[in-house]
């Protein structure tokens, strides 16, 4: 059966370009949806899909897009009409993979429909902006969005506007190919695992625990992006459970920290009913930017993790309200939860001697999280620290308990 790319593209700005794309693509094989998200005018060839469509399907019309001064609000009537009509093409089995061209707006209205659009469907954007600083972060986010820099601008079709796409459209054609393993296909019973540097020895023995009793255990770097990304492919029904190690990005939400996970941390495996094992790597730490560094901040305790990165300390009030917000959190999930928590410290940097230990303050943390906690959530407190391997064996015993 022919595999079908959806492109999406601007064509008042860049219709030339879309259609040497859409021609080349044709050539090697593959079927075409071309979707038109111009907000400005007409192209020099009307998309299988045009403006009036999406913009229908944003809620709007045409006419109150071009009417409009207000370019914010139309632009996310445009994105939103996209994301819906992408959503029912591949429902209905319509679309094998998804080819975005712009500069920096095309990029980010396309990389947003893309965002949308589950993990393991080929997403490719060519844009000439990738490069420039703060973008390509914006533009990928949690998607598992391929990024093509053009290098040169998409306007006019030059000899080496025509490589970019040919090299575009060929890698299109074997990310749709046969014989690329479904995301889901023979998973047995996958596990989602948190972790981070200061608890890697813990991850990796917890791991290697897993699968030599059978599961697939995929890793997640707790770090703001990958444990957003973990919440939203838990919603999409990859993982049978969840070992949430490395849960510190609720906090570093609650206080608009580097590692913010987002407001949904620690929820979609709860919503989901799917069995969770938390534990505590770096919730008793916080990383703030140095330009959000507050005048009490130099005072505080911390690790240099590096010599851009320091953890610092949090306060009591701090891990109360942390705790607080786990349990909201907690409180809410339909399937089993089980708390484990290592008494001597709670990651490898966490450790007599180092300036930021501090267990009697860790229990403001435990004990709150307690006294919040359904009855039937166990808190399990072990003797050991997070990266001592009699934690990591805890950690399997309670996943097999649950799992």
């Amino acid at each position: 059966m022919q595999k079908r790319v959806l492109i999406i593209s601007t064509l008042d700005t860049k219709s030339a370009e879309t259609e040497y794309l859409k021609m080349k693509l044709s050539s090697i094989g593959l079927d075409t949806l071309v979707m038109d998200l111009s907000m400005g005018g007409e192209g020099l060839f009307a998309g299988d899909i045009t403006p009036r469509q999406v913009a229908e399907a944003g809620g709007s019309s045409l006419e109150a897009i071009w009417s409009s001064r207000e370019r914010a609000r139309i632009t996310a009537i445009i994105i939103a009409g996209a994301s819906r009509l992408a959503g029912q093409f591949l429902a209905a089995g319509k679309i094998d993979g998804v080819v975005g061209v712009g500069g920096s707006t095309g990029s980010l209205m396309a990389t947003e429909v893309m965002r949308t659009l589950p993990f393991g469907l080929p997403k490719l954007m060519i844009s000439s902006t990738a490069a420039l600083p703060g973008l390509s972060t914006r533009y990928i986010g949690t998607g598992d969005i391929a990024l093509f820099h053009s290098v040169v601008e998409i306007s006019g079709l030059s000899d080496l506007l025509k490589n970019v796409f040919d090299r575009a459209a060929f890698a299109m054609a074997g990310m749709v190919s046969e014989g690329i393993t479904p995301p889901r296909a023979g998973m047995g019973k996958a596990i989602a695992l948190t972790m981070l540097g200061p608890c890697e020895k813990c991850a990796s023995l917890v791991r290697l625990g897993l699968e030599q009793a059978g599961y697939q255990v995929i890793g997640f770097s707790a770090a703001g992006i990958g444990d957003r990304a973990m919440e939203t492919m838990i919603a999409e029904g990859l993982f049978h459970g969840v070992i949430d190690l490395a849960p510190g990005g609720v906090g570093e939400h609650l206080f608009g920290y580097m590692r913010d996970a987002g407001p949904n941390r620690m929820e979609s495996a709860g919503l989901a009913g799917i069995p969770q094992v938390i534990s505590s790597c770096s919730v008793n730490h916080m990383t703030p930017s140095k330009s959000k560094y507050k005048p009490d901040f130099d005072q505080r305790r911390k690790y240099d993790l590096d010599k851009y990165r320091a953890w610092l300390r949090l306060n009591p009030d701090e891990l109360k309200s942390v705790a607080e917000t786990f349990a909201v959190k907690l409180n809410l999930a339909k399937g089993p939860v089980k708390v484990i928590i290592p008494q001597k410290g709670w990651s490898g940097v966490d450790r007599p001697g180092q300036p930021t230990y501090d267990p009697a303050e860790d229990r403001v943390f435990v004990d709150t999280l307690k006294a919040r906690l359904n009855p039937q959530i166990e808190i399990l407190e072990v003797d050991a620290n997070m990266e001592e391997p009699q934690f990591a064996q805890a950690v399997i015993n309670l996943a097999f308990n649950i799992f």
